[in-house]
């Protein structure tokens, strides 16, 4: 199972982790696994681009890690542009949640 867990402060995400395998389909054919990584991945990469913020990030060397901390010397305009997209992705992982509750779980 994929667990993801969000930390807040003051409302705000500024830890998330997600860790574990969906194990929902034969490796390369996980679609909970690829649904996942698609939305955690865009959206980090989001953050970096369009925000210009370095993100502390930890993975896993064979996958099934992901740690995504966000600094706390943003400005207020990058701080908004960072919580909308991460409030976005999730969203996104919340959806596949509902369809997919047996191979992931999300704790805001």
């Amino acid at each position: 199972m994929i667990k993801v867990n969000v930390f807040r402060k003051d409302r705000a995400i500024h830890l998330f982790e997600i860790s574990g395998h969906a194990n929902s389909g034969p490796y390369g054919y996980d679609l909970v696994c690829a649904g996942v990584s698609a939305v955690s991945f865009g959206a980090v990469n989001a953050v970096i681009k369009l925000c210009e913020v370095d993100l502390k990030i930890d993975q896993g060397e064979d996958g099934g890690y992901l740690s995504v901390e966000i600094p706390s010397s943003l400005s207020i305009e990058q701080s908004e542009q960072v919580q909308l997209i991460l409030e976005a992705m999730l969203i996104s992982l919340q959806t596949i949640e509902r369809e997919y509750s047996k191979f992931i779980q999300i704790k805001d």
